[in-house]
């Protein structure tokens, strides 16, 4: 017990100093952080940023949907995040008839405003420390099997307190570096949120998948919508009788515009980093992770570009669903790109080597620290077959197969199939079927059936699939569910997807049971390697991975240089946009004829910066990731001036290792979301809105 209390001093000792890296904590931004923020140009107290007691920048940040950030910025519930945030939204109320990806929408009063069903915003309205509360009863020598006992008791009953204690909201206790320390989070959820405007996907996406993570950029990737609430400002489920939410704390926005070297945070919850990881797991990364993401995406990509380019309606279906692959398969690639390049597996080893050094001379057997990096070693070696068989059936059949979706039981029928299009989904399976037969020697037993019925042709069986599926559509669905008791249960036994969904998830959890014995070593390897890096470093700035909760990251301004001799901007201006345009290349590259009219007119208003030029975008040397897209970039009085979107390619590694020389933070800035908006959308109703600076 002794051992382990003083680990939590170490973890306090730590915040006193601080690094560029990091997204931190908002109860230690006081503690760890303000000084080095004034000392760049912050004019904010912490308490302006994070208060437990009133009203701070905190409240005005949000969850968006599943996995992004939003910001209210004006006292009706306004809210502001990415295009690529509510693209689904989009997509969802988005028809042949009423094409609002390809030609935007803007509601001009509340009435007009377009309910997104299925999406919700979270407010956080409380943060604890109750590190100590849990691990105040862990052993310092606890194996992981007694440390996990312990935990999991002591969150119920934390969370069954905080439930008490805050009816209605919702709480949820992550851990922190690697299980070493503790955060209770109050939630707020929100339930009927309504698109209010987005630009089309030729702004709000402008240069797609050629520009995604590069700089210069030029995309207006913003979009706006409107929380609402019922009568007591409180959360409810959508009704004509609900009301804009009136939020207590809004951001301002500044049009004074950047320069380089200004001040600049973000606040949002970046989803997820592994700064921990050893070069075991990058080892697994390169060799196997992520080449089989990228081929298998690569695959399944192809087939949805060619019937998105031929089919105006699958175009639409389709479209949220491609870009969501897309990113992370560029992710991919830039990831292994960028640790190749950079050495940071190298990097990884050297640390690795002096940690066990200083554990073999500094700590006793009992302790875990001389073990950790063997058993993450361990837990990599025994499992890695398991590990590549169990990516390759989640890529390839479970989510890239939709027609398996509908066996899990699906929450929205209707939804579903108007975004499902069975002719797709089928030629998608033809191709996931052969790729794994061809990459893989441990087979779903259902490769058996293709074998003795269709001779070995996978393409027969995913024909025979589809044609006898009452799964494929809405009409055969609903016949099925129509039929008397006998025949639907026959029918339901009878369903072939359903034969095809036990196969796969048969030897996915056949699979599982190895690494699961094998993930149990890692996640105690893990645990032990990052206190005794604490421990073995105090005074080091250490800040724990991302795991999708509130945090502030906070830098400059800056430009970038990307490779000898080359030196990019640290902004962007409608000049560039006119200049990328390409007639070959409509898809990513085409640039609305309205915003041509007011570009040859240099109708910019207000939104111009000094030199009489229109800005769209600006680098901040920021530490954000995924999860951070829509988050507000503020300047040093915490005023709006652009919403992060992106990272640069050059540090693609970074959610493994920060790389302070190239790590940039790419936004748009909001004086271009407000001419859009005002001069493009014509919606100058939702200016007025705003509190403008």
């Amino acid at each position: 017990m002794r051992k382990l209390l003083t680990l939590l001093a170490l973890v306090a000792v730590s915040f006193t100093a601080v690094a560029d890296e990091g997204m931190w904590l908002l109860p230690y931004i006081k503690k760890m952080n303000s000084k080095d923020m004034k000392s760049k140009g912050c004019k904010l107290k912490a308490e302006d940023i994070y208060s437990a007691e009133k009203s701070s920048l905190k409240d005005a940040i949000v969850v968006f949907g599943g996995g992004c950030t939003g910001e209210i910025v004006s006292p009706n519930g306004l809210l502001f995040t990415n295009h690529h945030c509510g693209y689904d939204a989009i997509q969802k109320l988005s028809s042949v008839e009423h094409d609002y990806l390809k030609d935007g929408f803007w509601a001009m009063n509340y009435a007009e405003e377009l309910p997104a069903k299925g999406l919700s915003v979270r407010f956080v309205r409380h943060i604890f420390d109750v590190t100590s509360d849990i691990m105040g009863f862990v052993p310092s020598t606890a194996g992981q099997e007694e440390y996990l006992k312990i935990v999991d008791e002591k969150k119920k009953e934390l969370i069954a307190k905080f439930e008490a204690e805050y009816p209605g909201m919702d709480i949820t206790i992550p851990s922190f570096f690697g299980g070493n320390q503790f955060f209770a989070f109050v939630y707020e959820v929100y339930p009927d949120v309504r698109l209010v405007g987005t630009p089309p996907s030729s702004i709000g996406k402008f240069g797609g998948d050629t520009d995604n993570w590069m700089w210069p950029r030029h995309t207006g990737d913003f979009s706006v919508f409107r929380v609402y609430a019922g009568k007591d400002n409180r959360p409810a489920e959508y009704s004509e009788d609900n009301v804009p939410y009136k939020a207590d704390k809004y951001l301002n926005i500044s049009l004074k515009g950047i320069n380089e070297g200004d001040f600049g945070m973000i606040m949002g919850f970046p989803g997820s980093t592994e700064r921990y990881m050893t070069s075991y797991e990058i080892d697994y990364m390169l060799e196997v992770d992520n080449p089989q993401r990228i081929y298998i995406r690569g695959e399944r990509q192809k087939i949805l570009r060619q019937w998105m380019d031929s089919d105006q309606a699958i175009r639409i279906k389709y479209d949220s669903k491609f870009a969501s692959s897309a990113n992370y398969w560029k992710n991919s690639i830039g990831m292994s790109r960028g640790i190749e390049k950079l050495n940071v597996r190298d990097k990884k080893a050297a640390q690795e080597a002096e940690f066990q050094k200083w554990a073999d001379a500094n700590t006793l057997p009992e302790e875990g620290y001389i073990d950790a990096l063997k058993l993450i070693a361990e837990s990599q070696s025994e499992a890695k077959s398991e590990y590549a068989t169990f990516q390759y059936l989640q890529e390839a059949f479970m989510q890239s197969v939709e027609l398996l979706h509908t066996t899990l039981g699906v929450k929205d029928w209707e939804l579903f199939y108007n975004n499902y299009d069975a002719d797709v989904d089928r030629a998608v399976a033809k191709r996931m079927f052969q790729i794994y037969r061809e990459n893989n020697t441990i087979l779903p037993s259902i490769y058996e059936k293709i074998d003795t019925e269709f001779g070995g042709d996978s393409d027969k069986y995913v024909d025979w699939l589809y044609d006898n599926s009452h799964l494929t559509s809405i009409d055969k669905y609903l016949a099925v569910k129509e039929l008397p008791e006998e025949a639907r249960k026959a029918a339901t036994e009878n369903e072939p997807a359903l034969e095809l969904a036990n196969s796969i998830y048969n030897l996915y959890v056949q699979q599982y049971g190895a690494i699961a014995a094998a993930q149990k070593k890692y996640s105690e390897g893990h645990r032990k390697y990052i206190a005794g890096l604490m421990k073995m470093q105090p005074e080091k700035p250490w800040a724990s991975d991302a795991n999708f909760t509130i945090r502030l990251t906070y830098g400059n301004v800056l430009p970038y240089s990307p490779a000898d001799g080359i030196i990019y901007n640290h902004y962007t201006t409608i000049d560039g946009v006119m200049a990328k345009e390409d007639p070959s290349n409509p898809v990513e590259f085409t640039v609305p004829e309205r915003l041509k009219e007011l570009y040859n007119k240099r109708e910019y208003g207000r939104y111009a910066d000094k030199n009489k030029e229109l800005p769209v975008a600006f680098l901040i040397n920021c530490d954000i990731t995924g999860g951070n897209s829509g988050s507000p970039v503020m300047n040093a009085k915490g005023e709006l001036i652009g919403l992060a979107f992106d990272g640069n390619w050059e540090a693609m590694s970074g959610d493994v290792a920060f790389e302070p020389e190239l790590q940039r933070t790419i936004a748009v800035d909001i004086r271009y979301v407000l001419f859009v908006i005002e001069k493009y959308g014509n919606a100058k109703w939702l200016i007025d809105e705003l509190t403008i600076k």
